[in-house]
């Protein structure tokens, strides 16, 4: 997104590596609790049905998509959307994503105040983002002031809704454990769910930390040159 100077290297860079850890972490923590199967033999479809059902909702449906690691809960349409894996799956880690991306339907529910805010800052986020590589652009090219100022307001929308994910995902994460362990699952079974979980949540983290060095980087920069 830069180019490679003092900033970049200061800023940036480390905390690129520290993305590259996290996710490999990730990535290690999931593939090894795929091939576990949790003690019950339960599908993700399974447990997102029950947590629910002893929640009390019956307005949110479970759907299976394709891809790896697409799992998500839409607002919108009130729908669950499970990875094929996930959806199928009796392993550790199915069971973990799929209580995970209940947790979001509960959040709703319960009108969790930090989703509903994330919720509230979509748009303008995503226009952030649409708009802030033409802002870099031009703020190379031009040098204005009011352009520079503009792309700052991007990053700092962009750092400011991940920073409001962090409590979502984390609260999302315990909410899984907590239904998890209500239901009688193992001690192996609660180890590897939160350790799934730990490491999808510390990606938030690092994607907020990166967000807010972008942030930092490109302010530093333009005012270097005032």
């Amino acid at each position: 997104m830069f180019f490679y100077d003092y900033y970049t290297l200061v800023i940036l860079l480390p905390l690129m590596v520290l993305s590259f850890i996290v996710q490999a972490s990730l990535n290690s923590s999931y593939s090894k609790y795929s091939k576990i199967q949790n003690s019950k033999g339960t599908t993700g479809c399974d447990i997102a049905h029950t947590i629910l059902r002893n929640a009390g909702i019956f307005d949110v449906t479970v759907e299976c998509i394709s891809g790896n690691l697409s799992d998500h809960f839409d607002p919108t349409k009130k729908v669950i959307r499970l990875s094929e894996k996930v959806y199928n799956g009796t392993s550790i880690a199915a069971i973990g994503v799929a209580a995970h991306e209940t947790g979001h339907a509960l959040q709703y529910a319960a009108e969790y105040t930090p989703i509903k805010i994330r919720s509230s800052i979509i748009g303008i986020t995503n226009f952030s983002s649409k708009i802030l590589y033409i802002l870099i652009i031009l703020s190379f090219i031009a040098q204005i002031p009011v352009i520079c100022n503009i792309a700052v307001i991007c990053f700092f929308i962009i750092f400011l809704f991940q920073l409001i994910t962090l409590p979502v995902e984390f609260n999302a994460s315990a909410r899984a454990v907590e239904n998890i362990g209500n239901m009688g699952y193992n001690d192996d079974d609660l180890r590897g769910v939160k350790k799934v979980l730990t490491a999808a949540a510390m990606t938030y983290v690092v994607a907020m930390l990166v967000a807010l060095g972008q942030m930092v980087t490109f302010f530093l920069r333009t005012r270097r040159r005032d």
